[in-house]
């Protein structure tokens, strides 16, 4: 189970797969059947055109998204 400051997205605006730390790269479809699963409870699916993207939930205390 990944918290969400831990995924990093691999790409501008489209990540096709996401790095996870302590555990290396993961598909697009990976992450999104494991967060579907409850498996990385920091974070919920973005659907933009159709496609499911990983994103992370609001955190107040610290700007922690997949692409930050």
């Amino acid at each position: 189970m990944a918290k969400g400051s831990s995924i990093n997205g691999n790409g501008k605006n489209r990540n096709n797969s996401y790095t996870i730390t302590g555990r290396g790269i993961v598909s697009r479809p990976k992450l999104v059947s494991e967060i579907k699963q409850g498996l990385h409870p920091d974070t919920h699916i973005y659907i933009r055109n159709g496609v499911e993207y990983a994103r992370n939930n609001k955190n107040q205390d610290k700007p922690d998204n997949i692409n930050n």
